[in-house]
């Protein structure tokens, strides 16, 4: 990816690499048009802008956190965590700047204002736009941490929750309490974050020679990230294991409205530990994310990045912890 150069994006297009430049780093001196379309083709062809890296002083900090809206709401995990991410900014002495992203955003590559009408040191993406999207932040000058996923197909660092492992852990406890046949809700391909807690579900049932039936990996969410009506089996498992906590308190209303009761005729676990407004009935079993931790790594990669660190970017993992609670029962013989 590095290979692609200015040069090459203005002869894809016929112009300068002068007019590249300006495009890219938001500056004034480009139409609209031909600023879009050097953004686009600059993410298909996997551009990364080689003033990434560069020294900065890793002190007062003017940090960018972006989110796509969809997964932003006043009482949401991710508002939670941007809360604590600003936080813990402050407290190392740097500025948080929160701006949303629409669809609309996302779908003409629009640049950020942080970007585009004002300087930043340093860019947050938490949640997760389309790649094409992830790869025009990636190839900003400034540098970019990805926060709650990641994504191999572009050059930035990223720090996550260790969501497989969670997952894991859960899928165990029910095998340990007798189930064997447990189902997962989720949209297995909305996050990378959900494809980890699905293979992580999935890797403790194989370990254990159990099927997981089709018809029980269930969908939870539409494109825009909005909660669906479950598709329920007509043959329920005797447990399941759900994506996040919301998901899990979204099966046990289904199910209950049904005459179905959790734990007695199934077990349920969340994950995340985040569940807003009343607690679910009964209290969630669910993994714990250590979101303290994942936003003061976060600051720390950013603080080294912009103080000229060069290493390989990567991916750094945070653990975190199983809450055993009331949503899970032994299954009798």
């Amino acid at each position: 990816m590095g290979s692609v150069t200015m040069r090459d994006l203005g002869r894809k297009l016929g112009v300068s690499a002068v007019t590249v430049s300006k495009a890219l780093a938001g500056k004034k001196g480009v139409s609209e048009e031909t600023r879009r379309r050097i953004i686009r083709l600059a993410a298909e062809m996997g551009y990364v802008n080689p003033a990434a890296g560069q020294a900065r002083p890793a002190r007062g900090l003017d940090v960018g956190i972006l989110i796509p809206d969809r997964f932003f709401s006043p009482d949401s995990f991710y508002a939670m965590f941007c809360k604590e991410l600003v936080q813990a900014l402050t407290d190392a002495g740097h500025f948080g700047i929160l701006e949303m992203l629409t669809a609309e955003d996302e779908a003409g590559l629009t640049l950020p204002r942080l970007v585009s009408s004002r300087h930043v040191d340093a860019l947050v993406l938490l949640g997760q736009p389309g790649q094409a999207y992830r790869r025009m932040i990636a190839g900003q000058a400034a540098p970019v941490v990805f926060l709650d996923f990641y994504d191999t197909s572009v050059t930035a660092d990223a720090v996550v929750g260790d969501s497989a492992y969670g997952a894991s852990c859960l899928t165990e406890h029910l095998i340990g309490q007798g189930h064997r046949d447990i189902g997962f809700v989720g949209d297995v391909r909305a996050t990378s974050s959900i494809m980890e807690r699905y293979l992580g579900f999935a890797s403790a049932m194989l370990y254990h020679g159990l099927t997981i039936r089709p018809e029980c990996v269930i969908p939870d969410r539409d494109a825009q990230g909005s909660f669906l009506p479950l598709n329920l089996p007509e043959t329920l498992p005797t447990a399941f294991v759900c994506n996040c906590d919301t998901a899990a308190a979204w099966l046990i209303e289904q199910l209950q409205s049904r005459g179905i009761r959790v734990p007695e005729d199934v077990s349920v676990t969340g994950y995340d530990d985040f569940l807003p407004g009343s607690p679910a009935i009964p209290a969630l079993t669910t993994f714990r994310v250590d979101r303290r931790a994942m936003v003061q790594t976060t600051v720390r990669l950013m603080e080294e990045r912009c103080s000229g660190m060069q290493r390989p970017v990567g991916r750094v993992v945070v653990g975190g912890e199983a809450v055993y609670r009331e949503s899970v029962r032994p299954l009798e013989d």
